[in-house]
């Protein structure tokens, strides 16, 4: 039997209360009549620590929960993205300087990316597949395991396929933040549907992040 540490289906009046905004958007709600947390992105909004673009930015919209357990987190989401790099997926955070994150990245003339950013000792590393854009749903996964992060993202919910394998740089036990984000570094009002998030409680043992 799962035992979860959240699973939030956007169905109610008002969101669990153990959800906490970081940098809550200025427009978002729940549509209880199709159970999705829909919001808009602010202007210039991201999440990024020095590395090639010599800039540090904090700002994206980050609702999470906290824990100290291993776990497996998933969510589906569609995005309507307008400008470059318009970004919408999962993150994982422990400090400014220490996080991970997974989404595709909007890129108007060319494939987008899809990708991770892995973020330790205050700089980040961000590792990319390109994929074509089209106006589908997106299924991002992120399972926890000690300071290991295993990244998966599937087009239909059931056939996952990796994108990373990360290390965290977090002491032992440590709780983290875990949940849904969304930015736009380069515009403004990005609208994004998130379908659920479900946090589930798995064991050390790291094949489980596979299952």
């Amino acid at each position: 039997m799962k035992k979860w540490i959240l699973n939030e289906k956007f169905d109610n009046e008002n969101l669990n209360s153990q959800l906490e905004w970081r940098c809550e958007p200025n427009e978002w709600f729940l549509d209880k009549a199709h159970s999705q947390l829909v919001l808009e992105t602010d202007a210039e909004t991201d999440f990024w620590q020095r590395t090639h673009y010599g800039f540090q930015a904090d700002n994206g919209h980050f609702l999470s929960i906290q824990t100290n357990q291993n776990f497996r987190m998933t969510t589906k989401v569609q995005a309507f993205p307008k400008s470059k790099y318009d970004q919408a997926g999962l993150m994982i955070r422990y400090l400014e300087d220490v996080w991970v994150k997974t989404s595709l990245e909007y890129i108007p003339d060319g494939p987008s990316k899809l990708g991770a950013v892995v973020t330790n000792h205050g700089y980040s590393d961000w590792s990319t597949q390109n994929v074509d854009y089209t106006d589908v749903n997106l299924y991002f996964r992120i399972s926890k395991i000690a300071q290991n992060c295993y990244v998966d993202f599937s087009w239909n919910g059931e056939d996952w396929n990796q994108i990373r394998i990360a290390h965290m740089d977090i002491p032992d036990n440590e709780p983290v933040l875990a949940g849904l984000y969304a930015c736009s570094p380069q515009g403004k009002g990005q609208v994004v549907y998130f379908d659920f998030l479900s946090i589930e409680e798995i064991s050390d043992d790291t094949k489980e992040a596979y299952l």
